[in-house]
């Protein structure tokens, strides 16, 4: 015991009261309630429980207690499988293509020689894309559809931006 902690175990654990009472075994299975029919142990009669159930049960619980050690069983996580699902989505050509056609919009502006091959590969693979997911091999018609969408304005961008790179650099040619 902890000196200033009268009466208390340092583990927590309180010490028996009753000398000649048997110890609490903490991992010995629950005394059984007495079935229904049955007089309590105690001697005194109850009344007939009103749910149905035997006594001691609670008529609210839908699941048997698992025994010590065993884990809990529970459903599988995840998104049920639809049609075309089997194994999963294969989502790259439509996110890889979002992707290619964003940096296409920047390279157009700075750097047209890189920003319109990148809206090409943009638009192939937002067209790659669309046919994964009309043919239900793929879920993301958003992802396809902005890689189309981007595809086509970095190449314009990137046209627009040598068009005017030449037309200001015309001049200096001359001189």
């Amino acid at each position: 015991m902890q000196p200033g902690y009268p009466g208390q175990d340092p583990y927590g654990q309180q010490p028996n009261q009753d000398p000649t009472a048997q110890p609490h075994d903490p991992y010995a299975q629950p005394p059984q309630a007495p079935q229904y029919g049955q007089q309590p142990t105690s001697g005194q009669p109850y009344g007939q429980p009103t749910s149905g159930q035997p006594y001691g049960q609670d008529p609210y619980a839908q699941q048997q207690q698992q025994p010590y050690g065993a884990a809990p069983q529970y459903p599988a996580a995840g998104y049920p499988a639809g049609p075309g699902q089997g194994q999963g989505q294969n989502n790259t050509m439509g996110l890889i293509g979002m992707i290619v056609g964003i940096a296409s919009i920047v390279l157009g502006l700075c750097c047209p020689l890189l920003g319109v091959p990148a809206g090409i590969v943009g638009i192939v693979l937002g067209v790659m894309g669309q046919k994964k997911v009309q043919a239900g091999e793929a879920s993301n018609p958003g992802q396809a559809k902005a890689a189309l969408i981007c595809g086509g304005v970095g190449v314009v961008v990137g046209i627009i931006s040598a068009i005017a790179g030449a037309a200001i650099n015309m001049g200096n040619f001359g001189s």
